[in-house]
């Protein structure tokens, strides 16, 4: 429950939906005894810290258990579990850090069912599984809608590495509070309180678990547990990439009983993870967002037990005498597995202009989301690009922004995008069509400190470059499409001329050849030049670009490993 005062100065109390406080039966604890160990506590008693990961799931069986989050005027209790109940979020699931403090508010017993045992529990009980799954999720979306996060962000709109971390605790669907010490008058209290100078920001301040000053995203990554995996860990599947098809391929190969490891560079979603708005997927007539819809994939894959990873990039693929593969990551680590996944679709192209990069992530962006929202509230932004990604961010942005100046170099946007979006476009009055015009030039603050630099001011130009326009607009979305991520994987595994990998029909005997292939059977439908090695999604030559497709192939691709590490030797 929740407790807070009206206009009035009378008190009141706020219930949480019905389906953030399950209380499990009597029949249903008896299925759970089994997976854990019955403990007697005293009041009082801390059961997980914040910061904490791979907690136990911790069941109230007689007595009270208190939840407490630390927000910056101090500790705020917002919840506790009677018997019957369990305490936790979405963190017990994936096994990320805490974000709140667990303790015995009544003395009493509880059951403890360790991490591991949670997992398997997930697996083995279907009933019980939907139970947890539906009340951890919604216990998080429910914290998230009440504006109860005990991670701050502090730093400045324009430093970029704010945006990083903030984008990486979004993917991860991590609550957080963004704070800028230059406009909020919170922020500079807190920063005045501990201390900090703004030459430490930005700073991620997580509850009581501590700080951290000017952290990378690998800081972040460790602090909150994101990437659990030890060297040297080993799975029938290594997923490389979490978008669409990466996740789809990772739901299926769980829930079909392989072991399943699912790295990213970022986290899931991919780059449908930053679209707005998808109207066209089956199944969701009132559209869903990519984040929406990256978060319930990858919950789904670890509820079957895939083990996700972010941030984790590949850096090399071997084959190993063993007939195994080895996949070394940037950091040093080293994952073995039986058949691989490339699932790294594209990286963003980005515009030829000179100084592209000192914008990035302050004035510059490759995907709309309420974050980026966010920030370009009341203002003029610029849309580049002709696809359907560009027209849902337009539609999107247009909800906040002031005008959505739409800029491509096409003379008609039907060419490339679906006609539903056209027309939004078109009906949309704070939207603005710009035919056959390119951007030239990004202007920042003259004479501003690097690190305090943003956009200000955009140029674009015909295709001719007759004429050039600028425009006050501090905002710019690129969907301009993307290559290839494919750089890292070695040259034996064949590629088109575009750098997008062959599989199946598309590989020619000398391919084959060249790549050592020695099986006596030809590659299947998404399977590359290398035996078990397979390519789905936007990676993959002639692939359709589209959401649903790479779900598709994601899904598909999982029977053609079931047989292939069948008919393998062990």
């Amino acid at each position: 429950m929740d407790a807070q005062t009206d206009a009035k100065g009378r008190r009141r109390v706020t219930l949480p939906p019905a389906d953030v406080n399950y209380t499990l039966s009597e029949s249903e604890l008896a299925q759970l005894m089994p997976y854990g160990e019955v403990r007697a506590h005293d009041k009082g008693t801390l059961l997980v810290r914040d910061g904490d990961s791979q907690v136990d799931m911790l069941v109230t069986l007689t007595g009270q258990t208190d939840i407490f989050v630390t927000l910056p005027d101090g500790d705020r209790r917002v919840g506790y579990m009677e018997a019957g109940q369990f305490a936790g979020d979405l963190g017990v699931l994936t096994g990320h850090a805490s974000l709140v403090r667990v303790e015995m508010g009544e003395a009493g017993e509880l059951l403890h069912i360790p991490y591991a045992s949670f997992q398997r529990l997930l697996v083995e009980n279907s009933h019980l599984s939907d139970v947890f799954v539906r009340t951890l999720t919604a216990r998080r979306e429910f914290g998230r809608a009440r504006g109860i996060a005990s991670v701050l962000i502090i730093g400045l709109a324009q430093d970029r590495s704010v945006f990083a971390a903030r984008d990486l605790l979004t993917k991860h669907a991590i609550p957080h509070t963004w704070l800028a010490p230059d406009v909020d008058e919170v922020a500079q209290r807190i920063m005045a309180a501990r201390g900090i100078e703004k030459s430490d920001l930005p700073v991620c301040i997580r509850g009581a678990a501590g700080m951290l000053i000017k952290p990378t995203l690998s800081d972040l990554s460790d602090a909150f547990g994101l990437d659990l995996l030890p060297d040297g860990s080993h799975a029938d599947v290594i997923v490389v990439g979490a978008g669409p098809a990466g996740l789809a391929a990772s739901v299926y190969a769980a829930s079909e009983g392989l072991s399943v490891l699912t790295l990213d560079t970022d986290g899931p979603g991919g780059q449908a993870g930053t679209s707005s708005k998808i109207e066209n997927y089956l199944g969701f007539p009132m559209g869903v967002s990519g984040r929406e819809l990256a978060e319930r994939a990858s919950i789904q894959a670890q509820k079957f037990g895939a083990r996700l990873a972010s941030p984790a990039q590949g850096k090399s693929l071997t084959r190993e005498p063993d007939d195994t593969y080895c996949l070394s990551l940037q950091d040093g680590r080293k994952l073995k597995s039986r058949a691989i996944v490339i699932a790294t679709g594209a990286q963003y192209r980005r515009l030829p202009i000179e100084n592209l990069e000192h914008f990035e992530g302050r004035g510059v962006y490759y995907g709309a989301t309420p974050m980026e929202a966010q920030l370009c509230l009341g203002q003029n932004v610029a849309v580049v690009g002709a696809g359907n990604s560009a027209g849902q961010g337009a539609v999107y942005l247009a909800q906040t922004a002031k005008e959505v100046h739409v800029v491509f170099r096409r003379p008609d946007i039907r060419d490339t995008m679906s006609e539903y979006l056209v027309r939004r476009l078109e009906e949309t009055p704070n939207i603005h069509l710009h035919p056959q015009k390119e951007i030239s030039q990004l202007h920042g603050v003259p004479g501003a400190d690097p690190m305090e630099d943003r956009l200000v001011n955009v140029s674009w130009k015909t295709a001719s470059a007759a004429e050039e326009y600028c425009h006050e607009i501090g905002h710019v979305f690129l969907f301009i499409g993307a290559a290839p991520f494919t750089e890292w994987l070695p040259a034996q595994i064949a590629r088109d001329a575009r750098g997008f990998l062959k599989t199946g029909p598309d590989l020619a005997n000398l391919n084959l050849v060249r790549a050592g292939w020695s099986l006596d059977r030809m590659p299947t439908q998404y399977e590359t030049s290398w035996p078990r090695v397979y390519a789905v999604g936007d990676v993959r030559t002639g692939s359709v670009k589209r959401v649903a497709s790479a779900v598709g192939e994601g899904s598909v691709v999982v029977s053609d490993i079931h047989k292939a590490l069948a008919d393998a030797p062990l």
